[in-house]
């Protein structure tokens, strides 16, 4: 069996994340077995699968929070993780809260705030930076969850249900600013979702797992209406799929 490494690495032409026959246990209970990912640069890719698989254990096994018991990771780039909960802190303005990763890295107050400053209308909360996030709409307070993101990392986000937390039209809308989002950054999404529809609407490709332990189960290539996804909404092509997953799943 492979010893478990994972390598952060800057490398031309390399996938931006590759995970090869990743395995995991907690209490020798089996939770990942076999799990083989590629992400290529700029792509949006969801994982979708059934509660408690272990999606979000895969997120945390790329971001190093946790290792894996075995197989091989390999992330071309930095990485921003971005969970359900927004988990703003209550006592900082929203600039403080987006800035936090610029902080932490030692970036002088100046310079984080410019930047900051520079996306605020990009991602429509320009004008609310001395406000708290007591004073935000729930869709507004993702945007600055996601923003913060950002900050971390502008090569690689990770998405665990980022839009499960608000109400169906709220919902909606943040699934098209995302849409619009991947447009004007071009950056690489990985994204955990329990929502069919909103896998199909926004990805180039979904992995679908299995229940626990998590192996994957298909893969499934989004090659069309790939210029605005919106129009996919209508389609016939995703409503197969559609039930096509259903059925894996």
């Amino acid at each position: 069996m492979p010893l478990p490494t994972i390598s952060y690495h800057k490398k031309e032409g390399a996938s931006l994340i590759t995970l090869k026959n990743i395995e995991k246990n907690f209490n020798n209970i089996k939770v990942l077995k076999n799990i083989s990912i590629n992400i290529e640069k700029g792509e949006f890719v969801s994982l979708i699968g059934p509660s408690g698989c272990g999606k979000s254990t895969i997120f945390n096994i790329i971001s190093g929070l946790i290792p894996q018991d075995s197989g091989e990771i390999y992330v071309n780039g930095t990485i921003g993780y971005m969970q359900q909960k927004d988990l703003l802190l209550p006592w900082k303005t929203i600039m403080d809260n987006v800035a936090l990763p610029l902080t932490i890295k030692g970036v002088d107050k100046k310079t984080r705030e410019n930047k900051v400053k520079k996306y605020l209308p990009i991602v429509g909360l320009e004008g609310y930076e001395k406000n708290y996030p007591s004073q935000l709409s729930g869709g507004m307070r993702q945007r600055a969850s996601f923003l913060r993101t950002l900050m971390a990392s502008e090569d690689i986000m990770l998405l665990d249900e980022a839009f499960a937390s608000l109400d169906s039209i709220t919902k909606s809308k943040m699934q098209m600013w995302l849409l619009d989002m991947k447009n004007r950054l071009n950056n690489t999404i990985l994204l955990i979702t329990h929502d069919i529809d909103e896998a199909l609407l926004l990805s180039d490709r979904i992995y679908v797992l299995s229940s626990k332990p998590a192996t994957i189960k298909k893969e499934i290539i989004l090659d069309f209406n790939t210029a605005n996804k919106r129009e996919r909404i209508l389609s016939s092509k995703t409503l197969k799929l559609k039930e096509e997953i259903l059925k894996v799943l």
